[in-house]
């Protein structure tokens, strides 16, 4: 079921310090792409924060918004070249209602309807 035909694994993949990644859909819209890579440098600034003052359940907390925010890109999760397109605009949508929900008072909230909503042809 490969939405996405023709792509290799250098489309799909990267090596990082001897590490293979999977890269980010390249269907997401720039501003859903933008959001979520918002709240990823966030969410890892959190977990940073958290971890050098020992506060356990905020570290739990903020590696659960990494998650969310990496599912959301494509780099975990369901790969996106096994998605259609409307699973992976769905995924993505999730990632960003999930990340809102989570969000603290203090943090504004994001924008869930982008305005590219539509997958971008690859």
């Amino acid at each position: 079921m490969t939405s996405t035909p023709q792509t290799s694994d250098d489309d799909r993949f990267f090596l990082h310090e001897g590490r293979k990644w999977r890269r980010a859909d390249p269907s997401l819209p720039d501003d859903v792409a933008k959001q979520l890579l918002s709240q990823l440098g966030r969410a890892r600034s959190a977990v940073n924060k958290y971890r050098k003052a020992k506060q356990e359940p905020k570290v739990k907390d903020a590696r659960r918004r990494v998650q969310i925010a990496k599912e959301g890109l494509g780099e975990r999760g369901t790969p996106w070249w096994e998605q259609s397109p409307a699973e992976r605009q769905d995924r993505w949508e999730k990632a960003i209602k999930a990340l809102d929900d989570l969000r603290t008072p203090d943090e504004p909230a994001m924008d869930s309807t982008p305005k590219e909503s539509a997958p971008k042809d690859s």
